[in-house]
């Protein structure tokens, strides 16, 4: 009906035949996006997430013929299996033994319908993300040359360490308490900063988290960082940094806005001749004074 600024927001794309695509919460959780952005604004090195999400990783396992098991594993790594961290064609192969005996539908690769045969067979493991399965299953029907093709597929708990909520780094080298307020006010372009007492005298580790971020405080805690920066805490939150770290808050939408040229970014970088123009529309909802 238009009578939100969200309902208005979807007549007026609607009435122009513009695309919305929301990518928030995505954005938020993949290495190289809000957060790394917000650390690269405070000049953090040897970065990586902090609180690495579970359950987003699964194995899959297949038995193939020798011939034909560098060609299937060729495949799903092509797929998108096989990926830990900055290194690719990640894969474990064992050799063993296939049994099977097909009867009269089957169209067999290897041996006779009605008997059973023995096939020399290469195990091949690998680890892909779970939104990537339906393409690598699918380049592991059309490369293997079995009729029916075995396989497993077992859900993992592993960490995913390029994807998760936060980011935690080093400053190059340690810096007064003070004097990296400031950079914080000077380079994130915010003028005030909420804060709980400055125990450390000295900042080295940062950990952040763009928007709100408070639930990852003690994660931040945990990994041992002098000052943890997000927004949104409330008051009683403050009481949870127990002299252990520094909670700054330097607001919401301060977190974020520098996200907006990362998109530039990756929209011109994947579409070279796609002309960008970026808003100069300010809409954070807070003013200070």
């Amino acid at each position: 009906t238009g009578k939100t600024y969200i309902e208005r927001v979807i007549i007026k794309a609607i009435r122009h035949e513009v695309a919305i695509y929301a990518i928030h919460t995505n954005l938020d959780n993949v290495y190289q996006g809000v957060n790394k952005r917000f650390a690269d604004m405070l000049g953090l090195e040897n970065t990586h997430i902090l609180s690495p999400l579970r359950g987003k990783l699964r194995k899959l396992v297949t038995f193939v013929p020798h011939a034909q098991a560098e060609q299937v594993r060729m495949a799903i790594c092509g797929a998108g299996a096989g990926e830990i961290g900055h290194y690719s064609d990640c894969s474990f192969t064992l050799d063993g033994t296939g049994t099977f005996r097909g009867n009269e539908e089957t169209r067999p690769f290897v041996g006779k319908k009605g008997e059973l045969h023995r096939e020399p067979e290469t195990r091949i493991e690998t680890i892909y993300p779970v939104w990537k399965e339906h393409e690598v299953l699918r380049a592991l029907r059309s490369s293997h040359p079995y009729e029916e093709i075995a396989y497993d597929i077992y859900p993992l708990e592993n960490k995913m360490d390029t994807i998760g909520a936060g980011l935690i780094g080093e400053l190059p080298e340690a810096m007064a308490t003070e004097d990296f307020l400031d950079r914080i006010k000077e380079n994130m372009r915010v003028p005030v900063i909420r804060h709980t007492a400055l125990v450390k005298k000295e900042i080295r580790k940062v950990a952040l988290c763009g928007g709100s971020g408070s639930f990852l405080l003690h994660q931040a805690i945990g990994a041992a960082a002098d000052i943890f920066i997000s927004a949104d805490f409330k008051y009683h939150q403050f009481f949870d940094a127990e002299g252990r770290i520094i909670i700054a808050d330097i607001g919401h939408f301060e977190t974020e806005q520098f996200t907006i040229h990362l998109l530039a970014e990756i929209v011109s970088r994947k579409f070279t001749t796609f002309a960008v123009r970026l808003t100069d529309t300010n809409t954070n909802p807070i003013i200070y004074r």
